[in-house]
């Protein structure tokens, strides 16, 4: 989800859902950092440009938004991942992103829902507007 809140992104569903939630509501998993660090540094490698834009949004913007709401893995978070993982292999961060959210009680807001199919958490999909729980 965060990744399409660059300003290209908001458009239709998802800019009518962002001018709904309150900023402060919002959450992110330390995963999620990670990921998009690592998508950063790689589009920094093969287009400079498009890495430099990346990256002043993710610095200037995305971090000092959210810097007291990063979601870390503490050991609830690794026991409820390992729970996820072993009756359905999954990518270890996709379960680990699902399980941060079901620890915290929290709906997961992403576009790519079927990662995470079969979890049980709440999923909400803000460019189709609809809640579904797997």
């Amino acid at each position: 989800m965060l990744s399409q809140s660059f300003a290209r992104f908001k458009q239709g569903n998802f800019a009518t859902w962002c001018e709904t939630v309150d900023a402060d509501d919002l959450y992110i998993s330390a995963i999620t950092v990670m990921e998009l660090e690592m998508g950063i540094l790689r589009l920094e490698r093969k287009d400079k440009t498009q890495g430099t834009i990346l990256r002043l949004w993710f610095d200037q913007l995305v971090l000092p938004e959210f810097s007291n709401r990063v979601l870390a893995v503490d050991t609830q978070v690794a026991q409820r991942c390992a729970q996820l993982h072993v009756p359905d292999p999954k990518s270890e961060r996709d379960a680990l992103i699902a399980a941060t959210a079901l620890v915290h009680g929290m709906p997961l807001v992403t576009r790519n829902t079927a990662d995470f199919r079969n979890t049980s958490v709440s999923l909400k999909n803000p460019w189709l507007l609809t809640e579904t729980t797997t």
